[in-house]
């Protein structure tokens, strides 16, 4: 389904009155206004393939109809939500999920609708069909060289795909680990990850990033080899300067200060990127911001503070990303609240008096310190981040023209009720 920008200008134009009042009020009283919707505008965050499709859980699936059967519809679809808000730019593709058959095409037709390609992601955490050797007690952590270097020779592939596509790095996550005492020797574990990465490492091209995500448990419950993100930084640190630590905010035990973790990383020049979902209990995959709002801001609080230390490019120097799973809502919708709920965590981030939190950090006014934060917090910058979209031609409302333009509907009359895309 394509969706023209007459339609979205037509759209806009019965919107703007409200929105103009609202906008007007909103921007009185922020500083270089025009700064900050500079910095919303060039913000985008990047969709991942297999987040298309509807999610499921070990007990079940309910897939909603018009699901995309390709890469190619996946592409389509992540270029409708990039036309609606304009934040929606890039592509992450997970393989051997959405292998591209004809590189060259794939690639023009993502240039088609505005998108490039984020990092690329491997799987070493299923068996997939006629694959020789099984991950059922790990990949490159595996006791078996043979089944460690078909892991490596996976990576490298996948690396190859990127080159094709115009992708700059790879996303390295591994299930490897152990459910029960003894299972595993850690030491020897560690070791073999640290080769079998030191491998893929050796494969980068110049220009590329490795990023080497954690997570605290989950498929393997006693022992995970990339737990936490200490053990992240160990391997990028050993690695060398092109690999660095990604953040998922659901691979964390609860109530882990993730916007502590991000700060020390930023510090230490080994944050590579993040993948955004939230989360009640672990790694729940929800849509961003619909569970811990607050902690969102605050991460993208520490975030802002430690890139600027730096003198990086909130837009481009790390990568940003949506990894999430939707087994209740429509995908598309979920994906459209996930990036508002990103934009409007980064926008209210913007506004924090820096030199006022820094003063009262100085002189240990602790109540102060909670109304800086706070009052940036409490801001209402919908209207900001709905003006940024207007001047990139996107939808003030996506979510409300979406369903205004009967979407899902036109996609299971062009698709089928009982199409099923790749992924999870």
């Amino acid at each position: 389904m394509q969706i023209n920008k007459h339609s979205i200008q037509e759209y806009n134009q019965g919107q703007l009155q409200e929105h103009s009042r609202r906008y007007d009020f909103a921007a009185s009283s922020v500083k270089d206004v025009e700064g900050v919707l500079q910095k919303l505008m060039d913000f985008q965050v990047a969709i991942p393939s297999w987040a298309l499709g509807t999610g499921g859980t070990r007990f079940g699936r309910f897939p909603g109809g018009g699901e995309p059967r390709s890469l190619e519809e996946k592409i389509e679809d992540v270029g409708l939500l990039h036309r609606l808000n304009g934040a929606s730019g890039a592509i992450s593709l997970h393989i051997p999920w959405d292998i591209p058959t004809n590189a060259s095409h794939i690639k023009a037709l993502a240039a088609q609708h505005g998108l490039r390609f984020d990092a690329m992601n491997s799987n070493t955490f299923q068996d997939q069909p006629g694959q020789g050797l099984s991950y059922k007690f790990g990949s490159m952590q595996h006791v078996d060289k043979a089944v460690r270097r078909q892991a490596v020779e996976h990576n490298i592939e996948v690396i190859e795909h990127g080159v094709a596509l115009g992708s700059d790095s790879l996303t390295v996550w591994l299930s490897d680990g152990s459910s029960f005492p003894g299972q595993l020797n850690f030491r020897k574990a560690f070791e073999n990850t640290l080769e079998s990465l030191q491998e893929v490492y050796a494969a980068l091209p110049e220009n590329w990033k490795m990023f080497v995500e954690y997570k605290a448990f989950e498929p393997n419950f006693y022992s995970m080899t990339v737990g936490d993100w200490g053990q992240s930084l160990l391997y990028a640190n050993k690695l060398g300067p092109k690999a660095y630590t990604l953040v998922d905010l659901g691979h964390h035990l609860p109530n882990a200060n993730i916007e502590q973790i991000v700060s020390l990383l930023l510090m230490e020049g080994k944050l590579g990127g993040f993948h955004f979902n939230d989360s009640k209990y672990g790694d729940d995959d929800l849509t961003v911001g619909s569970i811990k709002p607050y902690q969102l801001f605050l991460i993208f609080s520490e975030l802002l503070e430690g890139m600027d230390a730096r003198g990086m490019n909130h837009a481009t120097d790390l990568g940003w990303m949506i990894d999430a799973s939707h087994n209740v809502k429509d995908p598309l919708e979920d994906l459209l609240q996930s990036v508002e709920a990103i934009m409007i965590a980064y926008a209210q981030a913007l506004l924090v008096d820096r030199k006022a939190l820094a003063a009262a950090q100085q002189e240990n006014d602790v109540a102060r310190c909670q109304e800086v934060l706070q009052e940036a917090y409490r801001t209402d910058v919908r209207p900001l981040v709905a003006e940024a979209r207007l001047r990139a031609g996107a939808a003030l409302r996506p979510l409300q023209f979406f369903r205004e333009l009967k979407v899902r509907e036109n996609l299971i009359k062009e698709r089928g009720r009982k199409t099923v895309a790749t992924g999870l």
